[in-house]
């Protein structure tokens, strides 16, 4: 056995660490909670010089998934980390990846499938892995999650199929545990060896042909062989947990069993309930009950005959699922029943829903849940069921606002359109106050956040009535707390990379529906709201939305990273800025590349408006949001984007704030312009423009950039600050 040594740490940080000891050439990843600190902290041990892993951050985790694979095609060992939704756009990738038998291994922190959103943990997303070829094993702790993501590189590289490492999210992904990791690095490194694919996309000597289209003769025989690759999957994950034993002194087997042997009744579960199940267990056999529980080490291959035989004494059988199937259980129980029932076990299977959403589960629970069995034995129980549900109170609508009228939401501004050029005058900041709030007090943002700030600034310029959408991120978690909202208008929530296409169904639904008479003529004002990085994810239902013109505005808060997550860093943080993805050390200055030019990719779709808004510039705003209003309603799509300021993340005081826009926007590192029907036109010229050091210094997160070593990083942003003013010059009419 291997020298170890005994480190307090958390799944996600274990995961780091094996990935750290094997050396992976590169990581594809997109922040999602609860994985993200696996990339987070390799980021780190990267910028410390201890990792040469390439770390590259994908725009969603589609691309993540995509930039895994090419780098397991050019013959690289890769790992990929993701959670719930994330898995679920990865999910078109996974079957690429097993398809054409490609190793490599994913961590997927499990968590409950939106909608309604909820970011806590449960089985609902890896169970929808089931069917994309991929080895699955789950651990059911920190010491396994290090463990299984070392076994099943192994395992992956031996049977030439991807492996996913699963454990729950929050429970494991983030408690801290007492564990025990290899002392030398060298010793995982020598465990799974030198790995040299038989083909690679990049052997100029050897062309090949991957991913080939194949007709019906040839399909069947492709999967059939992937069928046999998990069959000989069950002997390599035994035969390599045999192995690690001798290197680590865990005996790892399949089935995890804990006094079932001799159980008249047995509890089966997944994950960190397990240890749970355990205490209910020792807590029962005091009382003279023969109750038992057991967990699966692995979810695929799945392990069928190991299962039956592992419950065959038993007299009565209870299954928990952490998710639900839809049918007469979850997945894990009916796989479960059906092995039962190829290998003639007679006992008596109940099954129970339980934990959705991260819902606690205590040993009061897991006894619960044993006696429930025990009087199956006896009496009829339901043979499936949701545990834990509680029946509400008696429901009575009440109305806290009265609705915003056409009426009441008018400030009679004056628009002109001049062929096609549009003015807007009779508006100011004082009669702007008494324009309703749409979005109105007790929504829980941060003290200083830009985004509630930004909001009702952008709807003080939109008269009558409004409906919008929300992509996920902070705006929305902050403003609809269930049972609670902090909107008094229609409000729709939808994933980053679908917001765009599901507002552009709503509002040409509503168009078609007044056309048919279903529903009275009228005037509403459709707003997709984004921000948290969600014009990277979403850009592409974003831009597509802008090409097809429909009559909906877009509003970007840039907050220029991905801050409902922790603050990992998007394609907007400046260049050389720290975050938890982008950190200073000895081989790391930041984030590597400048920012992307949104507005500049809204332009090249030939919609006819587009601006860039302040809240330091706040007549400005209101102004250009109700030209995009007006936009939106004769002539198509318009697009605004705010520079949206984040106190906690940005590592500056909340009172400070709209100075630091307004250093934004006066250093012209946020320019503030229109491009209305291609012509552009500056809205704001500082009259002592300041050198953008000026607003980086201003921040936390640049103010490192004042030192002499980050001079070069300064020249750069003030050179692109200066070419991109002088193009606004220039194109200025």
């Amino acid at each position: 056995m291997e020298n170890q040594k005994s480190v307090f740490k958390s799944a996600n940080e274990a995961a780091a660490i094996s990935a750290k000891q094997i050396n992976y050439h590169l990581m594809g990843y997109y922040p999602i909670t609860p994985s993200t600190q696996i990339a987070e902290d390799m980021d780190l041990m990267k910028s410390k010089g201890e990792l040469d892993t390439v770390m590259i951050a994908a725009e969603g985790e589609h691309s993540a998934a995509g930039i895994c694979y090419g780098g397991s095609l050019a013959g690289a060992r890769v790992i990929n980390a993701t959670s719930a939704n994330g898995l679920l756009y990865a999910l078109e990738q996974l079957p690429v990846q097993s398809g054409t038998r490609v190793p490599m291994v994913m961590n997927v922190a499990c968590r409950t499938i939106s909608a309604p959103l909820c970011i806590k943990g449960d089985h609902s997303d890896i169970m929808f892995a089931l069917n994309t070829g991929w080895i699955i094993l789950f651990a059911k702790d920190n010491q396994e999650v290090y463990d299984f993501n070392i076994i099943g590189l192994k395992v992956a590289e031996k049977v030439k199929l991807p492996v996913i490492i699963a454990y729950d999210g929050f429970f494991t992904s983030h408690q801290k545990r007492n564990m025990k990791i290899f002392e030398d690095d060298n010793v995982v490194k020598n465990y799974v060896g030198e790995y040299k694919a038989e083909y690679t996309a990049i052997d100029v000597n050897n062309p090949i042909t991957i991913g080939s289209y194949m007709n019906e003769p040839d399909i069947i025989n492709n999967k059939y062989q992937l069928r046999l690759a998990m069959e000989a999957a069950k002997e390599e994950i035994t035969h390599q947990f045999e192995s690690y034993y001798k290197l680590s002194g865990r005996n790892y087997n399949i089935i995890n069993k804990y006094l079932s042997d001799d159980a008249d009744v047995i509890f089966i579960v997944l994950g960190s309930a397990f240890d749970t199940a355990r205490v209910a267990v020792d807590n029962m056999r005091k009382k003279g009950l023969k109750v038992g529980t057991i967990t699966l080490r692995a979810l695929r291959p799945f392990f069928n005959k190991e299962i039956a035989n592992a419950c065959k004494n038993a007299k009565a059988i209870v299954i928990g699922d952490r998710q639900d199937a839809y049918g007469d259980g979850g997945n894990l129980s009916t796989e479960i029943k059906s092995a039962f029932y190829d290998n003639n076990i007679k006992a008596n299977v109940i099954t129970r829903v339980f934990g959705l959403g991260g819902k606690e589960f205590y040993v009061e629970d897991a006894e619960y849940m044993l006696n429930l069995a025990i009087t199956s034995l006896n009496s009829n129980v339901k043979s499936f069921d949701y545990y834990g549900i509680y029946k509400g109170g008696e429901y009575k609508e009440t109305k806290y606002f009265e609705p915003i009228t056409e009426v009441n939401s008018s400030m009679d501004y004056d628009v002109t359109d001049n062929n096609g050029f549009v003015t807007v005058k009779n508006i100011n900041i004082k009669k702007a106050t008494n324009m309703p709030k749409r979005l109105v007090a007790g929504h829980s943002a941060c003290s200083g956040c830009g985004i509630p700030v930004n909001v009702n600034l952008l709807l003080k310029g939109i008269e009558g009535n409004v409906v919008m959408l929300f992509h996920t991120g902070c705006g929305m978690v902050v403003t609809t707390g269930y049972p609670t909202t902090a909107f008094n208008i229609n409000y729709v929530h939808n994933l980053f990379q679908n917001g765009a296409a599901t507002l552009s169904g709503i509002l040409e639904a509503y168009k078609e529906r007044q056309r048919r008479g279903e529903i009275p003529q009228g005037k509403i004002t459709f707003i997709m709201v984004s921000g948290d990085g969600g014009m990277d994810i979403g850009l592409g239902s974003a831009l597509a939305a802008a090409t097809r013109n429909h009559n909906m505005i877009i509003f970007e808060y840039d907050n220029g990273g991905y801050m409902n997550t922790g603050y990992q860093y998007s394609y907007t943080t400046p260049l050389g800025a720290k975050s938890a993805t982008s950190h200073i050390g000895i081989a790391e200055r930041g984030k590597p590349y400048l920012p992307k030019d949104t507005p500049k990719l809204f332009s090249a779709t030939g919609i006819n408006y587009i601006a860039t808004v302040a809240e330091s510039n706040p007549q400005d705003f209101i102004v250009k949001a109700k030209k995009a209003q007006y936009y939106a309603d004769n002539y198509g799509l318009a697009y605004v984007k705010a520079i949206s300021a984040c106190p906690l993340n940005w590592q500056d005081e909340p009172r400070y704030e709209r100075d630091v826009i307004r250093k934004a926007v006066d250093s012209c590192y946020f320019p503030l312009y229109e491009i209305e029907r291609g012509i552009t036109k500056i809205s704001y010229k500082p009259k002592n423009k300041i050198e953008v050091i000026e607003f980086l210094k201003a921040v936390g997160r640049t103010k490192h950039l004042a030192k002499d070593e980050y001079k070069d990083i300064v020249n750069r942003i003030q050179e692109n600050v200066d070419k991109k003013w002088c193009e606004l010059n220039n194109q200025t009419s």
